[in-house]
């Protein structure tokens, strides 16, 4: 993975609907993502099911919010329930081309009328996949192999082939030290009220101590509604995060409202990768669809 880039991107998408809830614009949000082409989506305020939206709204999709935007581009996706209401739901979601080792939704929410979740996952980068399918296949010739004779060879000596299963199962290993294909991803969208947020920053902090390896890859991104900034000593001095675009840029992208942004609302923070790029997209189409301006970064390994 190291020759090869990682992109990502965090929106929140409004459920589908522009600023001010005038215009049903899923269908542009999903042509948008699709021509973004990140590898990981973090996406928030994805409605997972609204039964009066389902009945008024002619073009609302058959398939869920999720499944329609992940359709034929990216295989792999999650979905962690934040609010819960009468007509339906709705949360967090990842989309990944690459697939989940596993993924589980944590509640951060310290009030019961304010409901917050973190989508935690754990993807696995492809090299490792490939480096262990050849470890299989050549696992697989060693009975036939191993039947045949090795002429003068003493009845104990080591088979070549085993010598070349140890020797791959060793540079998988060291693979496996070095470029760590394990990497975490958290999506997140927190409260609008600094008490909340503040708890919810410590809950994160908390799990990520707990569950997260130090030397793993980790990106953390979202909506944080964090437009003073106070996540960043935390994650900074107490779990080593950076942001892409304070690193890149001296400052937060300012993300809301999309259509002229002044406040910074959404970051990417991550630490175990090495920075390539960020970016705000803020042109058109983007500042017609969501209330927020997505931001996309890219990392190597």
């Amino acid at each position: 993975m190291s020759e090869k880039e990682l992109r990502v991107l965090t929106y929140n998408i409004h459920k589908g609907f522009n600023t001010g809830n005038r215009r049903f614009v899923l269908h542009q949000i999903r042509d948008a993502l699709i021509a973004a082409d990140a590898d990981l989506m973090f996406l928030q305020e994805m409605q997972g099911e609204h039964l009066r939206h389902e009945k008024k709204i002619a073009d609302w999709p058959v398939l869920s919010q999720l499944e329609f935007l992940a359709e034929n581009t990216w295989p792999f996706h999650a979905y962690g329930k934040n609010a819960i209401y009468n007509a339906g739901h709705h949360g967090n979601a990842i989309l990944s081309k690459y697939p989940f080792e596993r993924w589980e939704n944590i509640n951060v929410s310290p009030f019961t009328w304010a409901s917050r979740s973190l989508l935690h996952g754990v993807i696995r980068l492809p090299r490792m996949a490939e480096v262990s399918q050849l470890v299989r296949n050549q696992c697989d010739r060693l009975p036939r192999m191993a039947a045949e004779t090795v002429p003068d060879s003493p009845r104990h000596s080591q088979h070549p082939c085993r010598s070349e299963v140890s020797q791959l199962v060793g540079n998988q290993c060291d693979r496996r030290h070095e470029s760590n294909q394990d990497v975490h991803i958290v999506c997140i969208h927190f409260g609008l009220i600094g008490k909340e947020r503040r708890l919810q920053i410590s809950k994160l902090s908390a799990h990520i101590d707990s569950h997260v390896p130090h030397d793993a890859p980790l990106i953390i991104a979202g909506d944080f509604n964090d437009w003073l900034g106070q996540a960043d000593r935390l994650f900074h001095d107490h779990l080593g995060l950076q942001e892409i675009f304070h690193v890149t840029h001296g400052r937060h992208a300012r993300s809301f409202p999309s259509w002229l942004p002044f406040l910074p609302m959404d970051r990417i923070y991550y630490r175990g990768l090495i920075p390539v790029s960020c970016e705000r997209l803020s042109q058109a189409p983007w500042h017609t669809l969501s209330d927020h301006a997505p931001l996309t970064a890219s990392f190597t390994l």
